[in-house]
């Protein structure tokens, strides 16, 4: 399990590179739930300290950079930061609230659903800070508390994010360190998502749905909104759903086609870069280039670039595999009983710690377990595991996932805080449901 071009003998003062690794990526861990330093600083100091502490050295570090992971990140923010521009996100939600004749209840169950369509099909952060300001002028004008509103775009924002590749980092790097493709993820965790958002529904509507009432004419004033007017520019939206529709062909085929996930989405951001700067002279189209690429989250994609190379120096001094083999001797070497034990513990430590690190410390240590199991094949329903612990998981907590703090913002601005033991209250439960939900799925579908 050791790299070859991993200088493991020549570790800083002698120390033993497992010890070494391992005390690296607590400590790493143990600052970045801390929050006092930028997670990206934290991951590439982290990262360097890897390598000038030998247990790396420059090479191997790069190649334990997943790319695919960061290229289709990229590429899709680049798309998203275009599409915005348009208008259309606005549309969605003023046409949905219109829809249920701007009924209260009916509103925070369509918001509910586009939330998680949205997530799904971007990813769940982009889709919060898209919707929940409009959600918060719905509701102004409603003259309807926000919070079950805000309370339930975290959730669906994190269950609708689990049902594809690209609506959640976890999958993102999931699928990308299997070669998984869209269909696959479709196939396999959406159905149960489905039964999840509808089952998450209910309680939602129990605690807050049925007492939400809102005069007629305040109604009224939200039927008077015009979302066509959200569209600032029609000529871009049509460049952008084209050339949506077509990178999500382009996910659907690219197992096919011999493409990887990050090719599509890095070649549909050109594309739609390329469609929207062609009218326009060199100046503008620097500064077009300039906006999208400032929209790009480049403290999640260097937090990324950082954690990989940790995780593979710790992978790299083989005690991923010792911890595998551990994880195994306690379940006996069943399957069901190693799926159980990580859908579980993957959702209540997801719950309180970032799951992106907890899911690319996962990743290698699930690879160690092939050879119990029959070969890769044979791991496939503890990936699935994985998926829906990790990502369902982020809604327990308001730290559970980033989209929870960005909704967390928007609130605190508008006026009504969400803090963190009254939603631990309400959200805990939920999701242990959501889980519940998927542990069934899993044993009647794969074990």
């Amino acid at each position: 399990m050791h790299d070859s071009t991993v200088a493991s003998a020549a570790v800083i003062f002698g120390l033993n590179p497992m010890w070494y690794a391992a005390i690296l990526f607590i400590l790493t861990y143990v600052v970045i739930m801390t929050e006092r330093i930028n997670r990206a600083i934290v991951a590439l100091l982290a990262a360097g300290l890897m390598i000038f502490g030998g247990v790396l050295n420059q090479e191997a570090a790069i190649r334990g950079v997943d790319f695919n992971t960061i290229g289709l990140l990229i590429g899709m923010m680049v798309i998203v930061a275009i599409t915005r521009q348009s208008g259309v996100f606005q549309y969605l939600a003023i046409w949905s609230a219109k829809k249920v004749d701007a009924s209260p209840w009916g509103i925070l169950a369509m918001l509910s659903v586009v939330t998680a369509v949205l997530s799904a099909l971007l990813d769940n952060v982009t889709t919060v800070l898209l919707i929940v300001p409009i959600a918060l002028l719905i509701t102004e004008e409603l003259k309807v508390s926000a919070y079950p509103y805000l309370f339930s775009m975290i959730v669906f924002s994190n269950i609708g994010g689990t049902a594809t590749l690209i609506g959640d980092p976890p999958n993102i790097m999931i699928g990308s360190a299997l070669g998984l493709t869209f269909n696959d993820f479709v196939l396999n965790t959406a159905p149960v998502i489905m039964i999840v958002l509808l089952a998450t529904l209910i309680p939602i509507y129990l605690i807050w749905g049925r007492h939400l009432k809102a005069a007629a004419e305040d109604r009224q004033r939200v039927m008077d909104f015009n979302e066509r007017e959200a569209i600032t520019d029609a000529s871009l939206l049509k460049k952008c759903l084209a050339v949506i529709a077509a990178v999500i062909m382009g996910f659907v085929f690219a197992h096919a086609l011999g493409l990887e996930a990050a090719t599509v989405a890095l070649f549909g951001a050109a594309a739609l870069l390329l469609l929207q700067c062609w009218p326009h002279g060199a100046d503008d189209q620097s500064k077009h280039v300039t906006e999208a690429f400032t929209e790009v989250e480049w403290i999640t994609i260097f937090f990324f670039v950082g954690l990989f190379i940790v995780v593979h120096g710790l992978d790299s001094t083989g005690l991923l595999k010792l911890l595998a083999d551990h994880l195994l001797a306690l379940t006996g070497g069943d399957l069901t009983a190693t799926a159980m034990t990580i859908l579980w513990s993957s959702a209540v430590l997801s719950a309180f710690v970032d799951n992106i690190p907890f899911v690319a410390t996962m990743i290698p240590l699930i690879k160690a377990m092939a050879p119990t199991f029959g070969g890769p094949e044979g791991l496939m329903p503890l990936w699935w595991a994985l998926s829906l612990g990790a990502c369902l998981g982020g809604n327990g907590t308001l730290i559970g996932a980033s989209a929870n703090l960005v909704v967390a913002g928007f609130a605190e601005r508008a006026g009504q805080p969400i803090r963190f033991v009254p939603f631990l209250l309400m959200a805990f439960p939920m999701m242990l449901m959501s889980i519940a939900i998927s542990t069934v799925y899993l044993y009647w579908r794969y074990l």
